[in-house]
């Protein structure tokens, strides 16, 4: 992917990760258009030069209005990175979890879904292009709090394949971002691992600009949540992983 080239929308662009990206992009040279459901955000992301639409990609309505705005100005769009996504604890013992579950499910996998196929006809129609999706270390290696969560980015990552697939002959590449905790939206005060958001986004842009882009982004750290099956850590990593849920049981 030349990166210094390119027409960017990103669902879930005006915080965290999805934020970093956009300025990577910008400053590569690439333009840039961000969306997000929060209008100071929005209004931030407007004063920083980027194009900036309103999205909720849990609404199908809002994903097509997003789509003819990003269009209608910038008709030469070549990737779509989606972003948006929630991370909600659980108590499985409750049957009240339910709501984070389908809220989770809603945003993470039916929201990525509903992105993709809102420009895949234009991707399609001029010729190729490129769809970033965004999984989790937690697909590869569920943190058990977080059980939806880990499940919806596990379909996100099965439903990028299929698309890999289906895609291949229109010119369209599918790549996954593959992130492990990184310092942003809170993540810091609650892993303290958590790696650095400056550094995690230098890595991925340079991996995003090799030739050819890898089908998956992985910075270094995640490589032990993707390849623990491989490497014959998952069991002891998801013990550790669940101890978590049992101090906080025992902690009433």
């Amino acid at each position: 992917m030349d990166i210094s080239t390119r027409t960017v929308f990103i669902a879930g662009g005006t915080s965290g990760i999805g934020r970093e990206l956009a300025h990577r992009f910008a400053a590569a040279g690439s333009t840039v258009v961000v969306g997000g459901r929060d209008s100071d955000a929005l209004a931030a992301a407007a004063e920083d030069g980027f194009g900036a639409v309103r999205i909720d990609v849990t609404d199908a309505a809002s994903v097509a209005e997003a789509r003819d705005a990003v269009l209608a100005e910038h008709p030469g769009v070549d990737t779509v990175i989606v972003m948006s996504g929630v991370m909600l604890m659980e108590d499985l013992r409750d049957p009240e979890h339910y709501a984070a579950a389908e809220t989770t499910v809603q945003t993470n996998l039916l929201g990525t879904i509903r992105v993709i196929d809102a420009f895949t006809p234009h991707l399609i129609a001029r010729g190729g292009g490129t769809i970033v999706t965004v999984t989790s270390g937690i697909a590869y290696l569920p943190f058990p709090p977080m059980a939806t969560y880990a499940a919806s980015k596990a379909g996100v990552h099965a439903y990028s394949e299929a698309l890999r697939v289906q895609l291949a002959s229109s010119g369209i590449d599918v790549v996954e971002l593959v992130p492990p905790a990184v310092a942003s939206s809170g993540q810091e005060r609650v892993n303290p691992h958590a790696l650095d958001l400056g550094d995690f986004a230098t890595e991925v842009m340079d991996l995003l600009g090799q030739e050819p882009t890898p089908p998956q982004i992985l910075v270094q750290g995640v490589h032990m949540h993707r390849w623990a099956e491989k490497n014959g850590t998952y069991d002891e990593l998801v013990a550790q992983r669940a101890q978590f849920v049992f101090d906080q049981q025992a902690n009433g």
